[in-house]
C-alpha cells in the first residue's frame, strides 16, 4: 500500500494539474476573443474606408480631362510634346 505521504502528492499534483489547465486554458480563450475582436475591428474599418471612398467618388466625380493639356499655342504653358500626345491619344 501506498503511504500517506505520496498520496498526499499525488492528489496535490492532481490538484495542480487542473489548476494550471484551467488557468492555460482561460489565456488562451481570452487570447482567441482578442484576435476575432481585433479582426472584428479590421473587418468593419475596412468596409467603413470603401463606404467612405464610394462616397467621395459620388460626390466629387473626377474631371473629364485629366490630362490637362493646353492647346493653345500661344500660352507660355503650352508643352508641343503634351499636345502631340494627346493628340496620338485622341486620333489612333
Amino acid at each position: 500500500m501506498a503511504s500517506t505521504g505520496v498520496n498526499v502528492l499525488r492528489w496535490s499534483a492532481l490538484a495542480g494539474g487542473l489548476f494550471y489547465g484551467f488557468s492555460h486554458q482561460r489565456a488562451i480563450t481570452a487570447t482567441q476573443k482578442a484576435e476575432h475582436s481585433k479582426h472584428e475591428y479590421e473587418k468593419k474599418q475596412k468596409v467603413i474606408e470603401q463606404a467612405k471612398a464610394e462616397y467621395a467618388k459620388l460626390k466629387n466625380p473626377a474631371p473629364a480631362s485629366a490630362d490637362n493639356v493646353v492647346t493653345d499655342v500661344n500660352s507660355p504653358q503650352f508643352d508641343l510634346e503634351k499636345f502631340l500626345v494627346k493628340v496620338a491619344k485622341e486620333n489612333p
